[in-house]
């Protein structure tokens, strides 16, 4: 597969900044700066917006998303966040009291905080999975972990903190032998890495926007299994109900929703400014191709790892972690203000526990990671002295 080149063109980032921080929010393309802009200035003329528009947009997209995960248009639903659509997994999924909803050591925390809520209405148990004191991967305990009390096991691809990968396929297909639900979050993942409902088969998919998918802030999407589009939905609003592009029949009020997820569709779906960006970003990505993004993070993310080793600092082996993400272990001795000392130099890098989480994009290049790892070294040696 021929990998992509340096796509800096779509960004407008200055040449001085370093930025290694896709995984807390990827910028905004220029095309989709423009459209979102285009977008928001349609409000200044409000006479011009048809009653068509608050449609059209939501249509063109809705395939868009689907295809980022090989899924058929209709199982998508318009989300503000990852925590609305978690929310929306959650109301939907039965659970026993004495039965487990299995989470990950260091779960995002809006993917922890839901559960524990359902499991404190129905008496059921939260179980964390770690590998702190196993030589197994997280991925193997969590298959491990899977059991005939399993209600519902909740993760994401990768592990936001460090980017441990999950054998999703293989998690999915043991949640199915015991009759146990799969939510998954791709927050961390959707854009960058490849991710097949029909290999997977979850019940509920969770994406925030504004990471991988290189999105404005506040939007997002969710997946929802076929036999889960009869559910309840966390909103009544009227534009998911049948019959909605008729302005003039609102008040004949329906009890029937639209076809498909569109039922948990969030209100004001039809943003007119972050949704043509939100749009403009996946065109971007769709055009590139994730085979290809995943490709050639993959190969970048490969040499880093090397190049950080040779620094002292601890990566995890290739097949352990998600190819577009890494995380390395920091040595005991490293400076409790190491990103804000890089941040000084207009390096961009986040750092969860002992973990410098560095992940670069399409808009990265060779001699900006060598400008890195020349001040990471530096940062370091001056912290030893």
């Amino acid at each position: 597969m021929e990998l992509l080149t340096d796509q800096s063109h779509h960004f407008d980032i200055p040449p001085d900044i370093i930025y290694l921080n896709a995984a807390t929010m990827g910028p905004l393309p220029i095309t989709a700066a423009k459209a979102g802009d285009m977008g928001l200035r349609r409000k200044l003329y409000p006479w011009e917006i048809t009653s068509n528009d608050f449609f059209k947009v939501t249509d063109s997209i809705r395939p868009k998303l689907a295809r980022l995960i090989n899924a058929d248009m209709d199982s998508i639903a318009i989300c503000p966040s990852a925590s609305y659509g978690l929310a929306t997994a959650a109301q939907n999924l039965d659970i026993r009291p004495g039965q487990s909803i299995l989470v990950l050591d260091d779960q995002f925390p809006s993917n922890v905080y839901t559960w524990r809520a359902v499991a404190e209405r129905a008496g059921a148990i939260i179980k964390t999975i770690d590998n702190r004191e196993s030589n197994a991967s997280l991925s193997d305990r969590l298959l491990d972990a899977i059991d005939a009390s399993t209600a519902i096991v909740t993760c994401g691809q990768v592990r936001w903190t460090d980017g441990a990968l999950i054998d999703l396929e293989a998690v999915g297909k043991r949640a199915k032998e015991v009759g146990a639900a799969l939510v998954v979050d791709l927050s961390q993942s959707c854009g960058a890495l490849d991710f097949d409902i029909e290999k997977v088969k979850p019940d509920f998919v969770v994406c925030v926007g504004y990471k991988w998918l290189l999105g404005p802030y506040s939007l997002g999407f969710a997946y929802i299994a076929p036999e889960h589009r009869n559910g309840r939905p966390l909103e009544q609003n009227w534009i998911a109900r049948r019959g909605s592009e008729d302005f003039t029949q609102l008040t004949n009020y329906q009890d029937d929703y639209g076809p498909g997820a569109t039922r948990f569709d969030m209100g004001e779906r039809s943003n007119f400014a972050l949704m043509p960006a939100f749009e403009a970003a996946i065109d971007l990505i769709l055009d590139w191709g994730i085979d290809r993004v995943e490709a050639t993070l993959a190969a970048r993310n490969r040499d880093l790892c090397r190049k950080l080793t040779e620094l002292g600092l601890a990566t995890p082996s290739e097949a352990e972690r998600g190819p577009h993400y890494v995380g390395a272990t920091l040595p005991g001795e490293a400076p409790i203000d190491l990103v804000g000392r890089l941040a000084k130099r207009n390096i961009f890098v986040s750092q969860r526990g002992r973990c410098l989480r560095i992940t670069q994009h399409l808009y990265n290049n060779d001699r900006q990671i060598d400008v890195f790892l020349s001040a990471l070294q530096d940062e370091l040696a001056v912290a030893e002295v």
